[in-house]
């Protein structure tokens, strides 16, 4: 074979020198850069934020955990409002406070529209209705102005005689005015619940002085029949 033409590869590239292939990786590696770094920038969706609680929460915000509870159709408010007590250590936690942290209050909202928006499950677990009958007058006694089914409760019992006058400045209809942080509790499972509840009576958890009014007044077989009549209901209305 006789000499190759100057600037020509022998191996039939063209002008395609050790040169050329040196720049042509240095693009290459600056373009995968270029598209990694566009792909961490862009902003993660709602659903995909949602999905990373799954683990815990059960998909779409159904727990199947006894001790976790769902997100399904929870108060966008009041997600908000516990994400940003874990992240900030107000409230205790295994695990939450740290993962609190790695969101912004962007994602946070986010994430709590995606939840309200999921349809609620009631817990699959069985309720002792002899608890559950007895929980109901602990119910009435002590937690009907603030936890009310989104109000589906109150009006059964009630028919909607006291509604308008009691809770309307709270929960709304059907506890939809969004400035409102109190949880839907209806449907949850009953240990997570009784574990909430024995947290607040102890002080591991802060409360408002009417909360711990009511708290004050149950016994330990008065959470657990409260937890179990609530574990029974439906969180949506009626």
């Amino acid at each position: 074979m006789g000499a190759q033409p100057l600037g020509l590869d022998p191996r039939g590239y063209g002008d395609c020198g050790p040169r050329f292939f040196s720049w042509r990786r240095a693009v290459l590696a600056v373009a995968i850069l270029t598209l990694a770094l566009g792909a961490q920038a862009a902003p993660r969706s709602a659903a995909m934020l949602a999905n990373a609680c799954g683990g815990c929460h059960g998909t779409y915000g159904v727990s199947a955990g006894p001790s976790l509870p769902s997100l399904a159709g929870q108060s966008a408010a009041y997600f908000i409002a516990a994400m940003q007590r874990f992240r900030s250590g107000e409230r205790p936690s295994t695990v939450m406070g740290r993962l609190a942290q790695g969101y912004t209050d962007a994602e946070i909202a986010a994430m709590a529209a995606w939840f309200a928006r999921q349809r609620p499950v009631p817990q699959s677990g069985a309720v002792d209705a002899r608890l559950a009958e007895r929980g109901a007058i602990v119910f009435y006694k002590q937690c009907r102005y603030c936890h009310l089914d989104n109000g589906g409760l109150w009006r059964q019992i009630h028919h909607g005689r006291d509604y308008d006058k009691q809770c309307r400045h709270c929960h709304g209809d059907y506890g939809s005015d969004t400035a409102d942080d109190t949880p839907v509790i209806a449907g949850q499972w009953p240990q997570y619940l009784e574990i909430q509840m024995r947290d607040f009576k102890s002080g591991a958890r802060r409360m408002s002085k009417r909360k711990a009014a009511a708290m004050n007044a149950l016994s330990p077989q008065d959470l657990e029949a409260v937890a179990h009549f609530y574990a029974g209901r439906t969180a949506e209305p009626q």
